[in-house]
């Protein structure tokens, strides 16, 4: 017994020992295999980044282009021709922002499910029930020729790079195995429209208010939500009287229906305002106010941050361009900036363009609703989305006259009517803008901007100044579109849009000083209604406390604006936190 024990424990360190090089190799193994993934994907990764020397032969250009690469990156293009330098424009834009365009055309046509399962349903099923692809479809039907070959020569960019880089995509067609379709001109509208959801989002407020309405005094309600401050600064020039008073809406307590989307809870206050920090600013000084005796235009405006980032910046310059800004991945063109004579920015006005109608259906027939006291048919679409690695889902559509039925409680149906959804709402300027040689170019390009309703700021090359809020905003019937309102009659129907001239606007203002930042820019007595929801006055406030001041102004004193982080709504917090104690 006594002898035995040694050669127990001979046997018990002869199997620990291959134990552990068992588990030795093992590991070896698996570190190997880990660096030679990483070396793969490195590999993959990079070969997937744009190309930034040498030359490349690609069929659709008519004559030689030239790419040149600062050293942030930002591509300066250079064709014979403008229709080759917008097809540049696409191929450069797709080597850099592929899969950005392609997330971005899915989010619009309500395909995210489909490479990313059923955590992305919920925005499908919303891109769907407001029609985006359809939109998408008519606005290019809409487009006149110069418009479409603009279109066609930017897609055929996208494809040339999409059909030369099968094996060279980024990275995230790899790792969710799958490839892109190829550009269509139609897409480009997605972009646009998803700029357009972004920037307009009144509807869930009317939610809001209408609850709060139903249960505080009017006195109450107006102390809630007030639309005039002693510290806005309207720009406009006064406005002729459009005849027709702007009236309110009767306080009509009909219950709350169901928003469309739950995860707008997490994205909008108790009082309706964006949690996300967004807000924009721009200024335009004459050259009364600066060192050059020239103008100086500034903008920033603050889209969330993404990664990557949501603008694009590009050069492009050919026979009779020569623009320089930023664009959106998917669009052509140069949305804002500067070209050798004129410069341009924009802000957010925020108007409200989104009204929710009450629209009464037959309980027995639910495909019929009820118009001026009859039974009429809505149009009813059915949707499938694919769902990875489950089964399609069918969605059915209803659209009212007014828009699409986005909500649907007990006999409450909820119809959303947007500017974005009307026809002829997707025209796009930016392309006259960006050869707009003067204010009267520039202002009729704008007549083409349907919105989302922005604050252009304006400079030029002989020492001019302008502001204008182009874009569409309803005149209603009656209400101002704040809380919902009954469908079944034409009462509180749109009856068209704020005529072009009588939109906010200013030229050559004797101050010498424009600015705006998202507050409330048209003054008492205007006679159209814009929104009751302005952005608080401060930061606007601020910019012209820096800017009449005083001095001479040059760049750095722009950057030094731009910067300041002094908070008049703190201040005034502060005060009154100081006098209660």
């Amino acid at each position: 017994m006594i002898s035995a024990l040694p050669i127990a424990g001979t046997t018990s360190r002869g199997a620990f020992r291959i134990v552990r090089r068992a588990l030795l190799a093992l590991i070896v193994l698996a570190l190997v295999v880990a660096a030679g993934a990483g070396a793969w994907l490195y590999r993959r990764a990079k070969a997937s980044l744009p190309q930034l020397d040498g030359a490349i032969k690609v069929s659709g250009l008519a004559g030689r282009v030239e790419v040149l690469r600062d050293s942030h990156g930002i591509p300066h293009l250079r064709a014979s021709s403008q229709e080759d330098v917008l097809f540049a424009q696409g191929y450069v834009t797709a080597q850099d922002r592929l899969w950005q365009m392609d997330l971005s055309r899915r989010f619009a046509h309500g395909e995210l499910s489909e490479i990313l399962g059923e955590s992305t349903l919920k925005l499908d099923i919303e891109s769907r029930t407001l029609g985006f692809p359809q939109a998408c479809e008519r606005a290019f039907a809409e487009l006149d020729a110069d418009s479409r070959q603009m279109l066609s020569a930017y897609a055929r960019g996208v494809n040339a790079f999409i059909t030369t880089h099968q094996d060279q995509l980024p990275i995230e067609f790899l790792l969710l195995r799958y490839r892109p379709r190829p550009w269509r001109e139609a897409d480009s509208f997605s972009i646009a429209l998803n700029m357009a959801r972004s920037l307009s989002h009144s509807w869930p407020d009317e939610l809001m208010r209408e609850r709060i309405r139903a249960k505080v005094s009017p006195e109450h309600y107006s102390a809630l939500f007030p639309d005039h401050s002693p510290l806005d600064r309207p720009v406009t020039v006064p406005i002729p009287s459009s005849g027709v008073a702007p009236q309110r809406a009767p306080a009509a307590r009909l219950p709350r229906g169901e928003i469309l989307d739950p995860a707008l809870a997490t994205l909008v206050s108790p009082f309706g305002k964006s949690l996300a920090g967004l807000g924009s600013n721009n200024w335009v000084l004459s050259g009364a106010h600066t060192k050059s005796g020239k103008p100086l235009l500034v903008n920033d405006p603050h889209l969330g941050h993404r990664v990557p980032s949501v603008w694009y910046m590009i050069h492009m310059k050919a026979p009779g361009l020569n623009v320089s800004g930023v664009t959106f991945p998917g669009l052509p063109a140069v949305i804002l900036g500067h070209n050798e004579r004129i410069a341009w920015g924009a802000t957010n006005t925020a108007p409200d363009v989104q009204d929710l109608f009450v629209e009464n259906f037959n309980l027995r027939d639910p495909s019929k609703y009820l118009h001026n006291g009859q039974w009429i048919d809505a149009d009813v679409r059915d949707e499938i989305i694919k769902v990875r690695d489950q089964a399609d889902y069918h969605l059915q559509v209803r659209v009212t006259r007014h828009g699409p039925v986005i909500s649907h409680e007990g006999d409450r149906d909820l119809a959303l009517r947007w500017t974005a959804l009307e026809p002829r709402a997707l025209h796009f300027p930016f392309w006259k803008i960006d050869h707009a040689q003067n204010w009267q170019e520039f202002t009729a390009a704008l007549r083409d901007f349907a919105g989302p309703m922005q604050n252009f700021v304006y400079a030029d090359v002989d020492g001019n100044i302008g502001y204008y809020a182009a874009g569409r905003v309803p005149i209603r019937k009656q209400g101002d579109g704040t809380v919902p309102v009954p469908g079944s009659t034409d009462d509180y129907d749109w009856t068209g849009y704020i005529p072009f001239e009588h939109l906010p606007h200013s030229y050559n203002p004797p101050s010498g000083i424009i600015a705006t930042a998202n507050g409330r820019v048209v003054p008492d007595g205007y006679p159209y209604f814009i929104t009751s929801q302005w952005e608080s006055p401060y930061r606007t406030a601020r910019i012209y406390q820096l800017l009449e001041a005083g001095g001479s102004f040059a760049v750095p004193d722009m950057l030094r604006i731009q910067s300041d982080i002094y908070s008049i709504e703190d201040r005034w917090l502060a005060q009154q936190l100081v006098a209660a104690a």
